[in-house]
C-alpha cells in the first residue's frame, strides 16, 4: 500500500526542479537560486530560499529537513519577456492563494475511515492536527507581509475551497476562528476524550498511542498527541482582508455525497463504523466513485462492521449553503474584513454564491461556484451562472469576441479580471443536476474556457480542489486571448502549500504574473516532545508526507511552482 520513498525523494528534488531524468547540477541550482534572489525583493519565507526535504528517501517513514530553494522558472509559453522589465515594472496587485484546508473533525461518526485503503484522501494520519497546521498557515502569511518580487503589500488571501471536509458546522467555526483569530477548540464528543479511528486500535490505521502491526508500523510512537491536537489553541489570524470560495467539501458529505433526508442523524448520532468486511468495503467504494450511482447511506455509515459508540454531538450537524453564506456574514465573524468576506445579502439564501470584487484599482476578482448539491467531487458551471460571468467580462471589456469569434468594441470603461473557483478546467465535468436550479443545464470546464478566450481582459483562473501544483497556458485565437490556470497544491496534502500571486505591468505591452510558493511556518524537523501549535504544524506536514496514499505527482514540475508568467497587455 505505500509508495517508495526514494519516488517521493525524486520528486521533491530533480523533479522538483522540472527534471525528472538528468538533474540539474549543484552548481545549476545555485546559479538559478542566485539569479532569482537578484530579481525578487526578499525570498525569505517562501519556497525560493528552501523546501520541505525528506531526510531518507529510501526509508519506510522519514523526517524532513529545509532543502535549497526552487529558482524562479519565467514562462513565456504566451508572450516574450522583454529585457529590462524588472527596472520598468508597477506592481498592481499581490495577494495570497490558500485552496484545500480540509479543517477536519476527525472524530466525527458521518465519515468513512474504513475506505481508505480504496479511497486514499477517507482517512489520512496527520488530520486531526489541521486547525493547528493552518494557524501556522496564517502565521507564515503575516510573516510575508509583502510580495517577494515586486515588494508590494499583500492585499487580500483568498481560500478557494474545501475550507472544511464534511461541511460541519463545528469544522465551519473552526476554520473562521482559525482565519479571522481568536481560541480553537477542534474537539467534538466528549471533551476529555479522544474518539476517533485513531484511538480505535485497529491496525488500518496508524494508532499514535501505541504500535501496531501493519501498514503503519513505521510511524512513530507519540502518546499524548491526539490530545495535543485537540485542545484549545489561540490562533493570530490573518493581517490582511480575506475572501472565500466555495468547494465540494462545504457542501457534501465528505465532498463525495450529496445531502440526504435524515442525514443530520448520522452525523451527530453514537455510533461510528471502524471497519468494514472487504466486500463490503469494494462494493461501497464503488458506489462512491460512480457519479449518479445509488449509494446505501445506511451501510455506510451503519450496518456490519466494527462499530464504536462515541459521545453524539450537536454541532457536527451539517451546514447547508445559507448558513455557510450566513456565517460569514455575520459580524462577529469579520475579523480583518472585509465585511462578509466576500458574499453579500444576495448570496444569503445559498442558492447563487458567487461575487466580483475589487482587488486593486482597475482589476475586479469574480468568485465562482463550481459545486453541485448533486454531490461527487467534480464541479461544472450552471448556464445561469456562466450568462452572469459573460455580462460581468463585457460590462469591464472595451474589445472582446463573440461567440463566432467576431471582434466587438464598445465604450466602456476597461477593467483586468481575474478569476476563482475551486474546480479547474479539466475537473468540471460533473453535469448532474444542481438541487438550487434543478431544470438548469450545467456546462463543462472546456465551456468555460471557451468564454474566457472572448476576453482579453482575462488574465487569470486561479482554483485548487486536485492537490497539485500545476500551471497551465491557456493561449487564444490572437496573443491577447490567452490567460494563465493557475492550480495549487492543498494544505492538508503534501506538499501543503499557497500560493502567492503578483501581477505587474512591465511597461512595454506585456504583463507579468509572479507564483511563488509558501509553506506553514513551523520547523521542517517535528519535535516529537514539544506539543505546542507550531511543532504539531511541523508533525502535520511530516505524517503527511510519509501517508500511506501520498502522491509524488501533487508536487508538480518547476514550471508549476515559482514562476513568472507572462502574457500580453490587453490595454496596450
Amino acid at each position: 500500500m505505500g509508495i517508495s520513498r526514494r519516488h517521493v525523494l525524486a520528486a521533491t528534488g530533480a523533479a522538483g526542479l522540472g527534471l525528472v531524468a538528468g538533474a540539474p547540477s549543484a552548481q545549476a541550482i545555485d546559479r538559478a537560486l542566485r539569479e532569482s534572489s537578484r530579481r525578487a525583493v526578499g525570498t525569505s519565507g517562501t519556497t525560493l530560499e528552501s523546501v520541505a526535504t525528506p531526510l531518507d528517501g529510501a526509508a519506510a517513514y522519514t523526517r524532513l529537513t529545509g532543502g535549497p530553494g526552487w529558482p524562479l522558472v519565467v514562462r513565456e509559453d504566451l508572450a516574450a519577456g522583454k529585457a529590462g522589465r524588472d527596472d520598468r515594472r508597477t506592481a498592481l496587485t499581490a495577494f495570497v492563494q490558500f485552496t484545500d484546508l480540509h479543517i477536519t473533525d476527525s472524530e466525527s461518526p458521518a465519515r468513512f475511515e474504513y475506505l481508505h485503503p480504496l479511497i486514499g484522501s477517507a482517512h489520512r494520519p496527520q488530520e486531526t492536527l489541521g486547525s493547528a497546521a493552518t494557524a501556522a498557515l496564517v502565521d507564515r502569511v503575516n510573516s510575508l507581509r509583502r510580495g517577494p518580487f515586486t515588494g508590494r503589500p499583500l492585499d487580500f488571501v483568498m481560500t478557494t475551497g474545501d475550507n472544511t471536509d464534511n461541511h460541519e458546522h463545528l469544522e465551519l467555526g473552526w476554520f473562521l476562528g482559525v482565519l479571522n483569530g481568536g481560541e480553537v477548540t477542534p474537539n467534538s464528543g466528549d471533551p476529555n476524550v479522544y474518539e476517533g479511528v485513531q484511538a480505535s486500535g485497529d491496525p488500518l490505521y496508524w494508532n499514535p498511542d501505541r504500535r501496531l502491526d501493519g501498514d503503519w508500523s513505521a510511524f512513530p510512537v507519540l502518546p499524548g498527541i491526539l490530545t495535543a491536537g485537540t485542545r484549545t489553541f489561540t490562533s493570530a489570524g490573518l493581517d490582511v482582508p480575506w475572501y472565500c470560495t466555495f468547494g465540494n467539501h462545504d457542501d457534501s458529505i465528505v465532498g463525495s455525497l450529496p445531502d440526504l433526508p435524515g442525514m443530520a442523524h448520522w452525523y451527530t448520532g453514537r455510533y461510528k463504523v471502524i471497519g468494514k468486511d472487504s466486500g463490503t468495503a469494494a462494493k461501497l467504494a464503488r458506489a462512491i466513485r460512480t457519479p449518479g450511482a445509488s449509494v446505501p447511506v445506511t451501510e455506510l455509515f451503519g450496518g456490519s462492521g466494527t462499530i464504536r459508540e462515541i459521545t453524539p454531538d450537536e454541532r457536527r450537524r451539517p451546514f447547508t449553503t445559507a448558513e455557510f453564506v450566513r456565517a460569514h456574514l455575520d459580524p462577529a465573524n469579520t475579523g480583518p474584513g472585509p465585511e462578509a468576506h466576500g458574499f453579500t445579502g444576495a448570496n444569503a439564501d445559498g442558492v447563487d454564491v458567487y461575487y466580483t470584487f475589487r482587488i486593486a484599482p482597475g482589476i475586479t476578482g469574480i468568485s465562482l461556484d463550481t459545486t453541485t448539491l448533486a454531490g461527487f467531487a467534480d464541479g461544472s458551471i450552471g448556464l445561469g451562472q456562466y450568462l452572469w460571468v459573460e455580462q460581468t467580462l463585457k460590462r469591464g471589456s472595451s474589445v472582446h469576441y463573440d461567440f463566432w469569434g467576431n471582434r466587438i468594441t464598445r465604450s466602456v470603461t476597461d477593467e483586468l479580471f481575474i478569476l476563482f473557483s475551486h474546480h479547474t478546467s479539466d475537473t468540471m465535468g460533473n453535469v448532474l443536476p444542481d438541487a438550487r436550479h434543478p431544470l438548469e443545464p450545467r456546462l463543462t470546464g472546456d465551456a468555460f474556457v471557451a468564454l474566457l478566450h472572448r476576453f482579453p481582459n482575462v488574465l487569470a483562473w486561479v482554483n485548487g480542489h486536485t492537490h497539485e501544483n500545476r500551471i497551465t497556458p491557456r493561449p487564444g485565437a490572437t496573443p491577447a486571448q490567452g490567460f494563465w490556470e493557475i492550480n495549487t497544491a492543498s494544505h492538508i496534502d503534501f506538499p501543503q502549500h499557497a500560493r502567492v500571486i503578483e501581477v505587474a505591468d512591465n511597461a512595454d505591452g506585456t504583463l507579468s504574473l509572479f507564483t511563488t510558493l509558501i509553506e506553514a511556518q513551523a520547523p521542517y524537523s517535528a519535535d516529537y516532545a514539544d506539543t505546542s501549535p507550531s511543532a504539531l504544524a511541523s508533525l502535520y506536514r511530516e505524517l503527511s508526507f510519509n501517508d500511506l496514499h501520498a502522491d509524488p505527482a501533487r508536487i508538480g514540475a518547476a514550471a508549476d511552482h515559482n514562476t513568472e508568467l507572462l502574457l500580453v497587455h490587453p490595454l496596450r
